[in-house]
């Protein structure tokens, strides 16, 4: 028969299979063995156990600093909103530079040409959600306020400008003239259109006579008569610079600017502005030619290859563009050759400020490939008075810069061009013609 062991015995074997880790014996362990087992089985107990219990020591203690952290953070109440200030319009006849209406924010004003700011240009928005200052208004800028009209005369207001009109002995811009016999440089005479009478009336049992705007009182108390004012004339003489900017003419009581042919009048009634005719259609460029807008005009040109010398040729790919023909292999003079020769047409003012900036000349390589090392530019042709300079602007542009200036009507020509390297060998080069037509204006 088979013998079983005691269950006392079956439990003493899986303690010491557990803490040993091997095989039980076929025989119980006496009792001290057992207790020994015991002791350690309660010592590996406790050691769990206080580590278990610092554990949630250190827990609870980094919980706590965190939260200790969070209550201390500004605005922890998300429900409360931040101070704001009433919103602020822009003054009529003004600006506002400035959206944002929170506490600490400044909001800024500015008027128009004209007009003169009255109160505060900039307000802060406080703690207490009230802004700094006063509001800010536009007031138009009286020209009669210095009161420019002398011996007696009567100022009339005008935008950005005003008038003097002046009593029967004094003439002149600011009534500064005694009115004599024969009349000022400025007035049209001898010419009934630029001619009229006064206007009379009885004040106080004295005729006071008066002229209409435009108009000033020439000759005698007894024989007066008003003539018109050359407006163009006055602003020149009192050095104000130019009334229009091409030219003023004269018209009874007034005076209107006119522009040179191959320009309109812009909108202000002074400046001038050049006639696209390209762009309009108003070119009788025929078919094979590009019609080229300059000032005043236009072109209609059609710019030729280079001449094929030797093995080198070119052949035309756009209305402004060549490019070579593949080169022979042995043939070093076809590679040194131009690879591509462009046109560009520019059209300047006269006399345009230098130093300025014309062209710019850059290089870009293929997909796939990559482009040169190092670039070299220079001027190759039509520069022979050194009106141009050509320089680097980056590692991939050079710029054409007017040096000197220019005085219209002229049309030059100078020629640069931009050598690729890599590896410090000379790989192609590239040529633009740049044809510069000079308007005989200065707009």
């Amino acid at each position: 028969m088979t013998r079983s062991f005691p269950r006392r015995c079956l439990l003493l074997l899986c303690l010491t299979a557990l803490q040993t880790g091997h095989a039980a014996v076929q025989t119980c362990m006496d009792k001290h063995q057992v207790v020994g087992v015991l002791r350690q089985m309660e010592k590996f107990l406790k050691g769990q156990e206080m580590r278990f219990t610092e554990g949630l020591r250190i827990m609870k203690s980094k919980l706590a600093a965190l939260q200790n952290s969070v209550s201390k953070l500004p605005q922890a109440d998300q429900s409360t909103a931040p101070t704001t200030c009433p919103a602020l319009e822009a003054p009529a006849h003004g600006t506002k530079f400035g959206s944002k209406y929170i506490v600490g924010h400044e909001v800024h004003f500015t008027c128009f040409q004209g007009y003169h700011l009255v109160g505060s240009s900039t307000r802060l928005c406080r703690d207490n959600g009230t802004w700094t200052g006063f509001s800010a208004m536009c007031e138009d800028i009286s020209e009669c306020a210095s009161n420019p009209c002398q011996n007696g005369g009567t100022c009339v207001e005008g935008v950005n400008q005003y008038k003097c009109t002046c009593t029967q002995t004094w003439s002149g811009s600011h009534c500064q003239h005694q009115t004599q016999t024969a009349p000022p440089e400025w007035s049209v005479v001898n010419d009934p259109a630029f001619s009229r009478k006064p206007r009379c009336a009885q004040v106080n049992q004295a005729q006071h006579c008066s002229c209409d705007a435009g108009f000033h009182m020439s000759g005698t108390s007894d024989n007066s008569i008003c003539q018109d004012v050359n407006e163009c004339e006055v602003y020149r003489l009192d050095q104000g610079g130019k009334l229009c900017v091409h030219e003023c003419v004269n018209v009874p009581g007034s005076y209107h600017c006119s522009c040179p042919s191959g320009y309109k009048l812009l909108h202000d009634g002074r400046s001038c502005e050049d006639v696209d005719e390209c762009l309009s259609q108003q070119h009788n460029c025929s078919g094979g030619t590009t019609c080229i807008n300059m000032g005043g005009g236009f072109q209609c040109v059609n710019p030729e290859c280079p001449r094929s010398h030797g093995n080198t040729s070119y052949v035309k790919t756009s209305a402004f563009q060549c490019e070579r023909n593949p080169c022979p292999m042995d043939s070093r003079s076809c590679h040194l050759a131009p690879k591509t020769v462009s046109f560009h047409y520019l059209s300047l003012p006269s006399n345009l400020k230098t130093p300025a900036t014309l062209f710019r000349m850059a290089t870009a390589a293929a997909p796939g490939r990559s482009g040169p090392d190092s670039l070299r530019f220079g001027i190759v042709g039509g520069n022979s008075r050194g009106t141009f300079v050509m320089q680097r602007s980056d590692r991939q542009t050079g710029e054409l810069i007017l040096v000197q200036q220019l005085r219209g009507p002229q049309e030059t020509t100078v020629d640069v061009d931009m050598s690729e390297y890599s590896d410090r060998i000379f790989q192609a080069k590239h040529v633009a013609r740049v044809h510069i037509l000079v308007s005989p204006y200065s707009f």
